[in-house]
């Protein structure tokens, strides 16, 4: 579980006006027990329900309290997209920590051994990307939902590889959705439609959030892309182009 959520439900416990031994209590467990938890953020799904239940409260209620006190979106450093655009290898094992993976699940998962690894982690330590800690645990340093620079080192070295990468599918699979739209509307409108995907990001975020207790091996690796622009399809213009053209030859 990320570090993120189990200070935000320690901040809800407070607000409760409960103690551990209090909680401990409700569960029917011991104050040691609950005091570990906490401190290993070793909760399993079933222990968080229970926890949750007893505060009254739920998954995205408590990833919605997390994302708000660490600030949503923010931009990494020239220096660390730098170091991450440089180096593919880098790049991915942040993105694999970003999303929750623990040193020994990489090493299990990947081919990688546990030497190169640690490499890699004092690397992206240094970067200030992370905080290594002792047993290989790693804490992000920055937001989780961190974007890309406009025109910065990671769009130039990834961006159309992603993008490529992720429309070349049939998006015909049980967890598929592919939906494709070229509209006019007033500015107003476009406005909205904006705000509205800004919105499913959040709700996105949210889930990502309550998952992440989840073993990374029961979690599924999902692309979403949400986007909308001022764009019309180039054929129309050739159209436009086309019957224009013999007017400008009849008026000369």
């Amino acid at each position: 579980m990320t570090r993120e959520i189990v200070e935000t439900l320690k901040k809800v416990l407070k607000s409760r006006g409960m103690t551990y031994a209090e909680l401990a209590r409700s569960l029917g467990l011991s104050t040691p027990t609950v005091k570990r938890l906490f401190s290993e953020r070793s909760f399993t799904l079933e222990r968080l329900e229970d926890i949750l239940r007893v505060l009254e409260t739920d998954f995205y209620e408590l990833a919605r309290m997390s994302r708000g006190a660490n600030g949503g979106t923010a931009e990494l450093s020239l220096e660390q997209e730098t170091a991450l655009a440089r180096d593919a290898r880098l790049f991915s094992i942040f993105w694999l920590i970003a999303n929750e993976w623990r040193f020994d699940e990489i090493v299990a998962e990947f081919r990688i051994s546990a030497a190169q690894l640690t490499g890699f982690y004092a690397r992206l330590d240094r970067l200030r990307l992370i905080d290594w800690r002792p047993g290989n645990q790693a804490r992000l340093r920055v937001t989780k939902h961190y974007v890309w620079r406009r025109g910065g080192p990671l769009r130039k070295a990834y961006g159309l590889k992603v993008i490529s990468e992720f429309m070349r599918s049939r998006f015909d699979s049980p967890v598929d959705a592919f939906h494709f739209e070229a509209l006019e509307l007033s500015s107003e409108s476009a406005v909205v439609v904006k705000r509205r995907l800004e919105r499913v990001a959040a709700e996105i975020n949210e889930l990502v959030e309550a998952d992440a207790c989840a073993p990374a091996k029961k979690r599924v690796a999902l692309g979403v892309l949400l986007a909308c622009r001022p764009w019309s399809i180039s054929l129309v213009h050739t159209l436009r182009q086309e019957s224009e053209a013999p007017r400008k030859s009849a008026r000369s």
